[in-house]
């Protein structure tokens, strides 16, 4: 079976696999006949007419050629002959199997038990195709059907414990593995399935013995090999998984999927020699390996190796320079090296049909800015909204560089573009209300707020801008109250939102509840300026002055500009004797 999401990555998908369990139980129950088996051997009591017997053997010979559909039809003229014949059914069977034609299997199986309601080989059959088709109630019917025939079946057992952990069934799951392993304690697929079982309990430690009993089997079981290997990783024991993988690349050295999940532990590992060492090993044998020169360049970034980096995503867009992926990659490293130019070059390279497209332009604005190239950032970024006309976050990005460059009536400007595009965006909505803020709009900031409460009434920021914004001003206080009340039922522990109630407290004049709250914000965030200032504000009111200083000391330390904590600072000075 395939592993979980945590797993390793390298195990075959649990489809292919069951499909491919099966194929090997019907083989063993119906494949490669062989002549002693034939209509023409039964019993003496029956009687096979010259027709049905002409007719199987062409089956038999066709199939082995390879020739399905020929073998198909003759198959269908041995059964017509004799059409109460569960073995000629069973064989029509295993040909519409083995050609892909489930449809056709199921009821044709289907229809031979109806005739023949006792034939093991048919229920095993067609309970197969029921779990293939992941129709877990029928599969599941049809192989207790085979246990009750013959209890110690152990394809049944077998496939009846997998249906049982697919539904999630694992207590009866394990029930079924363990009647299993009473008839045969060695049977390994029996052992494999009860470990995985035993994973998905959470009994770690048995399911480790069992899979390692698996291993001591068949040291070259490769499921149950990346299953412990997924096991340990689960549990953080990356030593463990990296030991099995290199014990099996002893074995063969040539298994360049275990090579790399190796790497790939040992950077979790941040053994960075080793695995780069286990990379190289990968690209002597594929030298052309992508993946593995993605991983390695990456490997290289970490270790602050950047022109080796450079080296290798260079070498990916040699060989195809639509990559995206590595132009992006290529582009952040040479931003790393502080070689803005490069980075910007290639960033701006990257094709506006890749999903990576804006995230690069935003970079390349954002470098150009660095750069102290304002106006260039700005009319890249207008460049790239021409294109891209319907990605708001282009928008903000643009009004965000208008706003630092001073340019208040652009920025607004931006904003309503972008929402004319998107009228209901409530991002939009919220930089324009904080904007309005900023110029000193305190109505129109406020009805930005109250039209993204319209669109989304459980949106935590704007209730807590309207309801803040209210205590600032000293108005509508009772409603300020509520507003942030409300945001608190959305996000609980949120420290903005615990100190916006503490200071709505505090210009009621409730003192002891805003002393909680704003003890509380200061609580989630310690390093924030306003927070300790509000703090200090309160303890002034309650005549706490040392304490008071003590804070918007703290405060100015943190944020060295503030020019209102500078300012009470001066002003205590001054009143002390």
């Amino acid at each position: 079976m395939g592993q979980d999401d945590e797993g390793t990555g390298v195990m075959l998908n649990n489809k292919s696999f069951f499909l491919a369990i099966f194929m090997l139980g019907l083989i063993g129950l119906v494949g490669c006949t062989g002549l002693q088996q034939s209509p023409l051997t039964k019993s003496p009591e029956q009687k096979v007419v010259m027709q049905e017997s002409y007719h199987y053997l062409m089956s038999i010979l066709l199939r082995n050629e390879g020739k399905l559909e020929q073998a198909l039809d003759e198959m269908k003229q041995a059964l017509a002959a004799d059409p109460e014949s569960s073995y000629l059914a069973t064989e029509l069977v295993a040909l519409y199997v083995q050609q892909g034609d489930f449809k056709n299997a199921i009821a044709e199986a289907e229809q031979a038990l109806a005739k023949n309601a006792d034939n093991i080989e048919l229920h095993l059959i067609l309970g197969g195709l029921y779990l293939n088709n992941r129709d877990y109630t029928r599969a599941a019917v049809e192989h207790k059907k085979v246990i009750e025939l013959d209890p110690k079946n152990l394809i049944a057992h077998l496939y009846l414990g997998i249906i049982f952990s697919e539904e999630n069934k694992y207590d009866q799951a394990e029930d079924i593995f363990k009647k299993m392993l009473k008839i045969d304690p060695e049977n390994i697929m029996g052992i494999y399935y009860y470990a995985k079982v035993l994973e998905k309990k959470k009994r770690f430690d048995e399911a480790e013995k069992m899979f390692k009993k698996v291993m001591s089997l068949n040291p070259y079981f490769e499921m149950a090999l990346y299953d412990l290997a997924a096991l340990y990783e689960r549990q953080e024991k990356l030593d463990k998984a990296i030991e099995i993988y290199r014990n099996y690349l002893a074995i063969d050295p040539t298994r360049l999927n275990l090579r790399v999940r190796t790497g790939e532990l040992l950077i979790k590992k941040k053994k960075y020699e080793e695995a780069e060492k286990e990379f190289q090993e990968v690209l002597k044998v594929d030298p052309d390996n992508r993946d593995i020169r993605v991983a390695l360049g990456l490997l290289y970034y970490d270790m602050d190796k950047l022109d080796a980096a450079l080296n290798e995503f260079s070498t990916i867009l040699k060989q195809n320079m639509a990559d995206d992926k590595v132009r992006y990659l290529l582009a952040a490293t040479y931003e790393q090296k502080k070689e803005n130019t490069l980075a910007i070059e290639e960033y701006q390279g990257i094709a506006s049909s890749s999903e990576l497209y804006i995230s690069a332009q935003i970079r390349a604005a954002m470098l150009l800015k660095d750069d102290g190239k304002m106006n260039q950032a700005i009319d890249w970024m207008h460049k790239v909204i021409k294109k891209k006309n319907d990605q708001m976050l282009l928008y903000l990005i643009l009004s965000a560089l208008y706003d630092e460059s001073g340019d208040d009536a652009a920025s607004e400007k931006t904003l309503k573009d972008g929402l004319v595009v998107a009228p209901q965006n409530t991002e939009l909505l919220y930089a324009l209300g904080v904007l309005y803020d900023k110029t000193k709009r305190f109505t129109e900031s406020v009805d930005a707020m109250k039209k993204i409460l319209d669109i989304d009434p459980k949106n935590a920021e704007a209730l807590n801008f309207i309801g803040y914004s209210y205590a600032e001003r000293g108005v509508n206080l009772d409603e300020a109250e509520q507003l942030i009340l409300s945001a608190l039922e959305i996000k609980s522990d949120n420290g903005y939102l615990l100190d916006s109630l503490g200071w709505v407290y505090f210009k009621q004049g409730k003192l002891r509840d805003a002393e909680k709250y704003l003890k509380e914000a200061l609580k989630l965030l310690p390093d924030e300026a306003e927070i300790i200032e509000h703090l200090g504000d309160l303890y002034i009111k309650q005549n706490k002055n040392k304490e008071a200083g003590d804070l918007y000391e703290r405060g100015l330390k943190i944020d060295p500009e503030n020019v209102s904590l500078k300012r009470k600072i001066d002003e205590m000075k001054k009143k002390r004797p």
